[in-house]
């Protein structure tokens, strides 16, 4: 599984990332971690707000900090 953080490197950037590891962690997920902070690639994503997370090369959320609760669910599906 790959998990995508795409923003700036800001504060909510880096706890995204966090809570998308740990995630996939508590879940014993082999995954690999990728942080997206060039502008063109996000755009060219598709993405006008940022934080946002991708798994396996789609969109999940954008705009938020999802919690690890969330991004559990939305990696057990």
């Amino acid at each position: 599984m790959k998990l995508q953080i795409f923003g700036t490197g800001c504060a909510k950037c880096l706890m995204l990332g966090e809570h998308a590891q740990a995630a996939a962690q508590a879940l014993g997920l082999p995954y690999e971690f990728e942080k997206v902070t060039d502008m063109n690639a996000i755009i060219d994503a598709g993405i006008t707000r940022t934080p946002a997370l991708g798994v396996d090369g789609e969109i999940k959320s954008a705009g938020k900090v999802l919690s690890v609760e969330e991004i559990k669910k939305l990696l057990s599906v």
